[in-house]
């Protein structure tokens, strides 16, 4: 069984609306661990800025937050097309493709 771990690795702001600190950009990276098996995927989330609702002061943001925000963005498909990605990157360590050899012609 895979466990996946959202992490955010950096977020990037702007003042927008006499808001500082609206955070407009988060890079993020979902971690897959099965085992010894561990994969990942990166990705950069931007946020909407047409209008600041609900504004959260930077100081009182935490991970689980912004991993929220991000998930919200992707929609439940784009995180399940990542934890895909990285179940099937986990799969290929697991069992490598077997690669074709080069045999000598039987006529040699």
């Amino acid at each position: 069984m895979i466990n996946y771990t959202w992490k955010v690795t950096d977020l990037y702001t702007q003042t927008i609306d006499g808001k500082e600190d609206y955070v407009v950009l988060a890079h993020c990276e979902t971690i897959g661990v099965d085992g010894e098996f561990t994969a990942s995927v990166p990705n950069v989330i931007q946020f909407s800025t047409e209008e600041v609702t609900n504004f959260i002061p930077y100081a009182d943001l935490t991970e689980e937050l912004i991993v929220g925000w991000i998930k919200e963005v992707l929609t439940e498909e784009g995180v399940l097309a990542i934890e895909e990605s990285i179940a099937n990157q986990i799969d290929t360590e697991k069992n490598p493709p077997v690669s074709p050899e080069i045999t000598p012609l039987p006529w040699s």
